[in-house]
């Protein structure tokens, strides 16, 4: 698992949902953390020392507030008004390589809480970064709370007992599967504190409404009249600086003189009240905020943030619609928006209030309705993930939608829609796909990550259902609600008009569904049931006379005979009767999905009621198709296994980063690393460049020539310029090929020399590669998403055929496989036309091996393998490129709050 340690100071949620502080000590900490220790119980300290004695406790104070100690690292966890030390956790290898001694206190009014528990996950980040494999704890046998806490961590270790004292030693250097373990069982500890949190959001069982003012058009007017309407079930009350009643509710001025705290306070006031208003309400006890209040500038959001923060209040926005909650128990509609959430099963959350009321209007109108609806605004604190952990806990909620700008922790995101989206459908518009939101590039990996291949790559490994449009949303959430999943990509069309069936038969092949022709069999089990006329291949045409008793037969036939997986009913209205109307007399549900495609009906999508259920009825063929093959992409994503990610000991961490550290201490700004270090780098990793010499001048390149010439095809040798400012050499002609004999090298190198003039310092002499697929791999720095691996069809014309996958690190055995085989060139690799495979066991290696180097190396922001050519043999690296930045990469997964 990668060591990135964690930040000086982060604030957290202990396991009831407070907010605390996590930190490293100062020297002016030694009182607080004596204050601690002198506060707790004999027992207590019995336990944590042995024995109570006083000096103990001053040594351990002052040993912590000690900063920088070689070897050592402590955490110090406050209370949320950061005037109260509460727990301390502490490691010390002073004389131990790769192990570490830890101990850990905690104030006796925090035991159960998990404050124990959060400061060892941050500690063992701290540990892992220092280069600690084993931490090491000796407790007594009664000490029953931290023997819970380290077998509950999830990490692999082993207790023994020794002199009546249990060593306790955790191993922190851990294959995949513990790794594994780890990181469930803290999203799990993560997930129950931030359920926790959310309780006063969502639940409130008292709410204030600060903003209703005189004007009854206002916005807080609005947010007071939706909160009695729902029939919130809670007590509801105004903040307003001079009225004792607004809207028939009583008014206080303060939030310090209301008679009882409230657990949530809307915020409806202007923005240059916003913070005075959030610090009053933190003073006065309030555990949550919605601030619908827009326009707030950065000093303003900074108050308010630390006001959050130092109060342990968990704030929806600012700049937002508001919150729903349509449990009967609670009837929470906090929003000023007109459209009033329906009680139902989907938990939608949205950044843009106009995008949430469209998806309230559309839900209300299919019979979902909703179960719990945040429009997070600016999202200074309650984010995506926060909802995703909020909806896995609702039992009412069966589906989640997300329509999210940004990700404020990409990784996290991912991990948790993965957990979610085992039981409940994540579905989201995969928003800002333009070329136009293209971030600038060095490489040709770095070009190849768009915002379409970066966000689908995270999408993808979620299992995270995001389609181009907000219709095409509802549309699968449709079908998803009502119908079951298909098991496999087949679709009968049916349909009682020839040119319907063709046009939905085409949109299902556009949409990646398969439309295959059906066995003699079942075509004349068809001919004899339909009327005469009928085409019974696949497209079914049943003519326009057929009845619905008839259809209704037809489709039970055809998902009877097993040929396929779904079945597209393609429907017009004639003289002879309604046969959509006949169809929904039948039952809704059936062992595979079916759809309607009705093109006379308005409505995109409808779910019209059945015999136990609703029928999905689409206006348009494409719409319909799509949806089913989301339908498929979801069932197919459930049945594959997770993958492992394979074990890599061959690996030279240590060396890699000292080799990074000496580059970034000469270019502090970052850059394109030299061929040699490149290579070495490579090297360190199982990654061989094929063999190379670098030449300043052209007698240089000829002897060089003269050694590498017989390794290569042809026993040429190729040339190529080389320089900082050359990031694309064939942008500056500045590769030749293919040269035989002294005279050949040095007149290349002569006419390089001359074209490029002071850009190109060197040459980099290689024997000519032996012709086989030309590949490109890399890695790319994300700045959202974080490290991504790349794969495609390399070579110059890397740029112009745009074949690229990517997917988010670490690369699991199934993500590497899915790089090659949705390539492009998938044919060209596995044998194509009778021709021999590629190693293509050697290129999921070297992708293998990039992951691991972008998760140990956070500083290398750019890889580039390009080309790499495959063949049966073998998988040769021609050219490699690296550039380095000075970043600090922390633990994605450590609980934190944003």
């Amino acid at each position: 698992m990668t060591a990135t340690g964690t930040p000086p100071e982060i604030w957290a949620l202990a396991a009831d949902g407070e907010t605390i502080l996590l930190r490293r000590p100062r020297p002016d900490d030694e009182g607080l953390i004596l204050a601690m220790h002198h506060g707790m119980s004999a027992e207590n300290l019995h336990l944590r020392f042995f024995g109570i004695s006083d000096i103990s406790v001053r040594e351990t104070a002052k040993r912590v507030g000690t900063p920088d100690r070689p070897g050592c690292g402590a955490l110090l966890a406050l209370t949320h008004d950061e005037k109260t030390v509460i727990g301390v956790a502490e490691y010390n290898a002073e004389d131990m390589p790769d192990e570490a001694e830890l101990a850990l206190a905690v104030a006796d009014a925090w035991h159960g809480r998990g404050v124990g528990t959060l400061l060892i996950e941050h500690l063992i980040a701290m540990a892992r970064a220092d280069g600690i494999r084993t931490l090491l704890a000796d407790t007594l046998p009664w000490n029953r709370p931290m023997l819970r806490v380290i077998e509950d961590m999830g990490l692999p270790g082993r207790n023994r007992l020794v002199s009546g004292v249990v060593n306790c030693a955790i191993d922190l250097d851990t294959d995949d599967v513990s790794t594994e373990r780890y990181l469930t069982a803290m999203a799990v500890r993560e997930a129950h504190a931030d359920v926790a949190a959310l309780v006063p959001l969502f639940t409130p069982r008292s709410i204030a409404v600060a903003g209703a003012g005189h004007r009854a058009d206002s916005v807080g007017r609005a947010l007071l009249r939706n909160l009695k309407a729902a029939h919130y079930t809670g007590s509801v009350v105004a903040l307003h600086p001079t009225e004792t009643e607004v809207d028939g509710v009583p008014a206080y001025a303060t939030p310090s003189l209301l008679p009882v705290v409230p657990d949530l306070v809307v915020v409806a006031v202007p923005a240059s009240a916003v913070p005075d208003l959030v610090e009053e309400c933190g003073r006065a006890g309030v555990r949550a905020l919605l601030v619908v209040t827009s326009g707030l500038t950065p000093e303003q959001r900074l108050r308010v943030r630390t006001s959050c923060r130092r109060h342990g209040m968990r704030m929806v926005g600012p700049n937002c619609l508001g919150i729903a909650q349509t449990d009967p128990a609670t009837a929470l509609n906090a929003t000023f928006g007109w459209v009033v959430p329906a009680p139902g099963s989907a938990g939608v959350a949205v950044q843009s209030g106009g995008v949430g009321i469209a998806l309230m209007e559309q839900l209300n109108r299919l019979g979902i309705g909703v179960s719990t609806f945040a429009s997070l605004g600016d999202k200074y604190d309650v984010s995506g993930n926060d909802m995703l952990q909020w909806w896995q806990a609702d039992a009412r909620t069966t589906m989640a939608i997300l329509h999210l700008e940004s990700f404020g922790n990409p990784r996290k995101f991912s991990r948790i829609a993965r957990t979610v989206g085992r039981t409940k459908p994540v579905l989201t518009v995969d928003a800002g796909r333009s070329a136009a939101g293209r971030r600038a590039a060095g490489s040709h990996t770095a070009a190849a990550v768009t915002p379409t291949v970066a966000r689908g790559a995270l999408f993808r490994q979620a299992g995270v259902t995001a389609t181009h449009t907000l219709g095409d949303l509802v549309a699968v959430a449709a079908l998803l609600h009502a119908q079951p999943l298909p098991d496999g990509a087949a679709v009968a069309v049916i349909g009682n008009a020839g040119g319907a069936g063709v046009l939905a038969a085409d949109a299902c092949v556009d949409a990646g569904l398969v439309v295959p022709r059906f066995g003699a069999d079942l075509e004349g089990e068809l001919r004899a049931l339909l009327p005469a006329g009928a085409a019974c291949a696949n497209p079914v045409d049943t003519t326009a006379t057929v009845d619905g008793e008839t259809l209704r037969r037809c489709v039970d036939r055809v998902l009877a005979a097993g040929h396929v997986d779904a079945v597209v009913l393609a429907l017009a209205p004639t003289a002879l009767g309604d046969p959509l109307g006949d169809l929904l007399t039948g039952p809704a549900v059936r062992e595979r999905p079916v759809v309607v495609v009705a093109p006379e009906r308005a409505a995109a999508v409808e779910l019209l009621p059945a015999v136990g259920g609703a029928v999905p009825v689409y206006c348009d063929a494409r719409t319909a198709a799509v949806a089913l093959a989301h339908a498929h992409e979801r069932a197919m994503w459930l049945t594959r296994p997770r993958g492992t990610v394979p074990p890599l000991v061959d690996v030279d961490r240590a060396g890699v980063r000292s080799l990074v550290a000496e580059f970034l201490a000469r270019e502090s700004e970052g850059g394109w690393l030299p061929p040699k270090a490149c290579a070495r780098i490579l090297a360190a990793y199982g990654i061989t460049v094929t063999p190379w010499r670098q030449a300043f001048d052209a007698e240089e390149a000829v002897a060089m020539g003269r050694e590498l010439a017989p390794l290569g095809a042809e026993r040429a040798v190729v040339l190529k310029a080389c320089g900082p400012e050359i990031v694309h050499k064939s942008d500056v002609g500045g590769v030749r090929l293919r040269l035989v004999g002294d005279d050949a090298v040095r007149a290349a190198f002569a006419d390089l020399a001359h074209r490029i003039g002071a850009l190109m310092e060197s040459v980099v002499v290689q024997p000519m590669a032996h012709s086989g697929v030309e590949l490109i791999a890399g890695v790319t720095q994300d700045e959202v998403l974080g490290p991504l691996v790349v794969f495609g069809l390399g070579g110059v014309a890397t740029d112009v055929l745009g074949d690229h996958g990517a997917r988010l690190t670490p690369l699991t055995d199934l993500d590497a496989h899915a790089l090659l085989a949705g390539s492009r060139g998938a044919p060209l690799l596995y044998g194509h036309r009778g021709a021999r495979p590629t190693d293509t066991a050697g290129i999921e290696n070297i992708l293998h091996r990039l992951s691991r180097l972008a998760d140990d190396v956070p500083q290398l922001v750019e890889a580039d393998l390009n080309p790499l050519i495959a063949r049966p043999d073998g998988v040769t690296v021609v050219d490699a490129r690296i550039r380095l930045a000075p970043r600090t990469g922390h633990d994605p997964y450590l609980r934190r709050l944003r």
